[in-house]
Order: C-alpha cells, then sequence, then structure tokens
C-alpha cells in the first residue's frame, strides 16, 4: 500500500509541478447523507463567468468521488452543502495526497456544514489547522480587488463572512469560505432571487480563486 502512494505521488507531483492539468474542475461528491449537490447551476455559472471574463476555456464541470483516483484530473474540486459529511481512511489518504500533491479544495458553507467539514478536514490533516487569511492574501486580489476579503452573499448567523485556509508546506491546499454562501451567489438568479450586484461580487470572488488555483 505504501508503495503505491509513493508512486502516486511521484506520478501526480510531476503531472501538477508541470501544470499539465486539463481545463476543467469538479464537484466533490462525499458520503454522510448532505447534500454535496446542492447548487446545480453554480459551478457551470462560475465556468462561463471565468471564460468570459478571466479569457479561460474551462469545459462543463464534473462530479468526482473523494476516493477516486480521477481527483488527480482535476486542479480545483468545490465542495459545498448543509449537512454530514464523512471521509473514510482511504478517501482521507486520497485527498491528502490529492492536495499535497498540488490540487486545491475550495469549501463552501452552504449554511449548516461547518460542524461536519471541520472533523473530516481534520482526519485528512491533522497536523493543520484552518487559518484565516488576512485580507491583503493574493486570493483576495486577482483580477478582482477584495480590500476587506470575502462578500457577504447570505445572511446565515448574520456574522462578518471569513475566508479560512489549510496551509501545507507554505502552500495554501484548501481555501473555506464561511458565512458568505459564495455557491449560492453562482446559481441562477431565479433560484434565490439575488440582486446584480450580490451575484456579481460572488461572481467575481469566484473567479478570483480559480485564477488563484490555475495561475500560482
Amino acid at each position: 500500500m505504501r508503495w503505491k502512494v509513493v508512486c502516486l505521488l511521484i506520478i501526480t507531483g510531476s503531472i501538477f509541478a508541470g501544470k499539465s492539468w486539463g481545463q476543467q474542475i469538479a464537484l466533490l461528491k462525499y458520503r454522510g447523507g448532505g447534500d454535496w449537490y446542492a447548487n446545480p447551476t453554480s459551478l457551470p455559472n462560475l465556468v462561463k463567468f471565468c471564460n468570459n471574463n478571466l479569457g479561460m476555456s474551462l469545459g462543463e464541470p464534473a462530479t468526482v468521488e473523494v476516493g477516486s483516483k480521477d481527483i488527480f484530473n482535476y486542479p480545483f474540486i468545490h465542495l459545498t452543502g448543509h449537512g454530514n459529511v464523512i471521509f473514510s481512511d482511504e478517501e482521507c489518504r486520497n485527498l491528502r495526497t490529492y492536495l499535497i500533491s498540488g490540487g486545491f479544495l475550495h469549501i463552501d458553507d452552504n449554511y449548516g456544514l461547518d460542524k461536519f467539514i471541520r472533523p473530516q478536514m481534520k482526519k485528512v490533516f491533522p497536523e493543520l489547522d484552518f487559518v484565516e487569511l488576512p485580507t491583503n492574501h493574493l486570493i483576495y486580489h486577482q483580477k478582482y480587488n477584495f480590500p476587506i476579503g470575502l462578500p457577504k452573499v447570505h445572511e446565515h448567523d448574520n456574522k462578518s463572512p471569513q475566508g479560512f485556509g489549510l496551509i501545507y508546506e507554505g502552500r495554501l491546499v484548501c481555501f473555506y469560505s464561511y458565512e458568505t454562501d459564495l455557491g449560492d451567489g453562482w446559481e441562477d438568479f431565479a433560484v434565490h432571487l439575488d440582486s446584480d450586484e450580490i451575484r456579481t461580487k460572488a461572481l467575481q470572488m469566484g473567479a478570483n480563486i480559480i485564477q488563484y488555483v490555475f495561475t500560482k
């Protein structure tokens, strides 16, 4: 088993280091009963926005399971939902290998996810804690400038939005957007009836995350 993991690290590490990424992002499917599929129009809309405004050529977003080797085909994976999340030990190893080899995970709390996702990510990185990223972090200053950090999309507990990160050997491997609900802001207007201003800010922040991942 260790030999397989080492070989996978070597193979994926070389791919990620050379940035030979496919032009596609993916939604992460997980077990536990939480609604990983919560925002069906969000990633397609984000992809369209990035293609139109960043000059990218992203294909339609895929869906990939936490424990699948296919996860290594995507430079960026997105996790959202409201409820329970469970990662098996094997899934934790697979996700960890993906992330330390150059992959990136964006977690977006769709309200109620926080108490479930934190323990699972602690299983993936027992040695790391989520840290709040300062407002001068590059993820907030790509094409679009967010001088005070994440925009507020939905009320939730009426707290200020926060952006947390897991930093492994100096590299941001996971960005966790909390108390904002970016994914809802990416959805079709008819879903939540958010204003154009709110939806635009959400999409711009999403584009910043994508740009940060693809150019870092």
